[in-house]
């Protein structure tokens, strides 16, 4: 009788979510306030991470620029952390290096878990802050030559559900999290990309739509925003249709195949 009952419990929350999801829809979400609060940015030396940076200067925020040539160590209790910082290097499995591989896993993921366990302590006693995990729409779906940054990016995805359930178990509601995940940015990073289905976007769309992904509190913001719906509906395709949907997409990008450069 009790699972039952818990099963009807179960019915009715899917309802009121999916009945929440359509209000919020329609109504814009109330943004918060980050004025004076310390932000820390991983990689904001360029691109995304710079660009949000400047975001966060309109808010009026604290910030704290973490990049390979600027640290700073002593800064107080950080509110708002951005693990932004990426590596990728487009190349067939055979022809990618192994330090290479090496380093696209310690700056896009490995570098989240030493960075937050190191900030989480005084997030947990204030039970107050923002942790952002900037991964890719490569964390949800896989692109040929790209096997190592899809990898990590998928780990980034998994850290961040990973965290906000422990987070929600621990009770600690009032530590929020958000996760980034646009396509292909023209950043440089990846040479000459084109798609036909999806944009090339640039850093400053993506900067904007993630300070206010933050300011709302929104879990997982996906740039455009009708990625989420392609890539639901690519749960539910056979394999063939989504053969040919790639095709269609016909995603190209400099890379290393076969140990030589190559539009792919």
């Amino acid at each position: 009788m009790n699972l039952i009952l818990e099963f009807l419990l179960l019915v009715g929350v899917i309802i009121y979510s999916y009945l929440e999801s359509l209000v919020k829809f329609f109504i814009p979400r109330r943004r918060k306030s980050v004025t004076g609060q310390t932000v820390l940015i991983t990689g904001a030396g360029h691109g995304i991470g710079r660009l949000t940076a400047y975001e966060f200067a309109k808010q009026k925020s604290r910030l704290v620029l973490w990049d390979i040539n600027k640290v700073k160590r002593e800064v107080g209790d950080v509110e708002i952390v951005v693990n932004n910082a990426g590596a990728i290097y487009p190349a067939d499995l055979l022809s990618a290096k192994d330090e290479e591989i090496t380093k696209t896993f310690e700056v896009n993921i490995l570098g989240h878990f030493w960075i937050i366990k190191a900030l989480l302590p005084s997030m947990l006693r204030r039970n107050s802050g923002h942790i952002v995990t900037v991964a890719s729409v490569c964390g949800h779906g896989v692109i040929p030559y790209l096997i190592p940054y899809c990898s990590s990016k998928f780990a980034a995805v998994g850290f961040h559900r990973a965290l906000t359930a422990e987070l929600d178990t621990l009770g600690k509601t009032g530590i929020q999290t958000s996760c980034l995940c646009p396509v292909f940015v023209n950043t440089g990073f990846t040479k000459n990309p084109s798609t036909r289905l999806w944009p090339v976007l640039e850093p400053e769309e993506v900067a904007r739509s993630l300070i206010n992904g933050i300011l709302t509190n929104k879990k997982m913001i996906f740039v455009p925003s009708y990625i989420n719906i392609s890539l639901i509906l690519e749960k539910f395709l056979p394999e063939r249709a989504l053969k040919a949907i790639s095709r269609i997409q016909n995603i190209q990008f400099e890379a290393i195949v076969g140990h030589k450069t190559k539009m792919k």
